[in-house]
């Protein structure tokens, strides 16, 4: 009951489409597709117009007659797929059945494919092929670059520790050399009051005669316990700055090795970024990751497309045995068979086709070459000596 309510509303839309169609053809046919006869134009005992005249009328005639011959073809397809979908339509529940369940596994395959030809940041094919070259070496590879970086960084860090131990030990060597410095001096002041206090208490003797045996006693004294202080400072901080020298001959040692490490290292990471064309480890996981996962999309999709092409197989041959002329088109009209007002679509839609098609036949067949044999008939009628020329003997 709802298709046929559904043919009516469709009867309406065509009826009002054809009247639509109907004004402009009256139109049209009025100013543009009516020929107008030029026998009575020309002088038909002139041979040369008379020539011109029958072979416009015979060229007329074959251009309608190929496109009549187009036509026909194409009017005889339309024809053949609304004879397709009466077949279809006309099939037992069982049978329809059948039929529908295949359509409805190629749409949902074609759903699958779509879904993956659609999807957002996919892998492109130079990435995929690339990792799949060293699919077999990828995860030691991983490793090998994870370890490269990490053993960079430490490294660094050694060379960063020993920068700091060289300043710490620079430092502390001019420290030293100043406390050296500082001792000599102070020695040389001591040596020079030393001195100066001897001459002092030999004048205040010998001069005043005083009694400087004490005087003596203590400045001597203190002369020999700042000397003795001052000797010591010297020793300690020259054992130390020898110390602190071979220290910094022993840093400058390390962090030689240690740059010997970090330039092979170096070389090492750069060469691996270039065989495996990232830029760091993070990069080469990530890449990885992507990979394996477009990869098992990848084997998804070759399955779905040799079941859909299964399926289609399997329509093609479920379609051929219900005596459908082109099976083949119905790979892409699934949607038509699973729901019928696709299907009254697609029909509307034919029979429209069907009919502009007619009525350009009709046009070519009784417009240009019924029209223009009768013209060259009765010519040739009212000129009986001319009726050879014009193919009417």
């Amino acid at each position: 009951m709802k298709l046929f309510k559904d043919m009516k509303f469709w009867k309406k839309i065509f009826r009002s489409r054809q009247d639509e169609e109907g004004d402009e053809l009256d139109f049209e046919d009025e100013s543009w597709e009516r020929i107008e006869s030029n026998r009575n134009k020309f002088n038909v005992h002139d041979w040369d117009q008379r020539k011109e005249y029958v072979q416009d009328c015979r060229d007329r005639i074959r251009e309608a007659s190929e496109e009549l011959e187009n036509l026909s073809f194409e009017y005889g397809k339309v024809t053949s797929y609304l004879k397709d979908i009466e077949e279809i339509e006309a099939l037992p529940e069982e049978e329809r059945k059948e039929l529908n369940a295949s359509a409805e596994k190629i749409q949902e395959l074609e759903s699958r494919r779509g879904a993956y030809l659609e999807k957002k940041n996919r892998m492109s094919d130079e990435k995929y092929h690339q990792m799949e070259r060293m699919e077999d070496e990828a995860e030691e590879g991983l490793r090998k670059l994870s370890e490269t970086e990490d053993y960079q960084n430490l490294i660094r860090k050694d060379m960063s520790r020993l920068d700091g131990e060289k300043h710490a030990y620079l430092y502390r060597k001019d420290e030293l050399k100043g406390m050296i410095a500082d001792a000599k001096g102070m020695t040389i002041i001591c040596s020079v009051a030393l001195i100066v206090c001897f001459v002092v208490l030999f004048t205040l003797k010998y001069a005043l005669r005083m009694d400087i045996q004490v005087g003596f006693l203590l400045t001597t004294g203190l002369a020999a316990l700042v000397i003795t202080l001052l000797f010591i400072k010297y020793t300690e901080s020259v054992k130390e700055l020898k110390r602190v020298e071979k220290g910094i001959n022993r840093i400058i040692m390390l962090h030689n090795r240690v740059k010997i490490r970090y330039v092979n290292n170096t070389n090492l990471l750069d060469y691996l970024y270039m065989k495996y064309k990232v830029s760091s480890a993070k990069e080469f996981l990530s890449l990885w990751e992507k990979y394996k996962v477009e990869k098992e999309e990848r084997r998804r999709y070759r399955e779905a497309e040799l079941e859909l092409d299964e399926c289609q197989q399997e329509l093609l041959s479920i379609l051929k045995c219900y005596q459908v002329k082109d099976p083949a088109i119905w790979l892409h009209q699934t949607a038509a068979i699973l729901d019928n007002k696709e299907m009254v679509e697609i029909r509307h839609g034919l029979i429209i086709r069907r009919q502009s098609l007619r009525r350009r036949m009709d046009y070519n067949r009784e417009m240009i070459i019924e029209k223009t044999k009768g013209e060259m008939k009765e010519l040739a009628e009212a000129y009986p000596q001319y009726a050879g020329e014009l193919g009417w003997k």
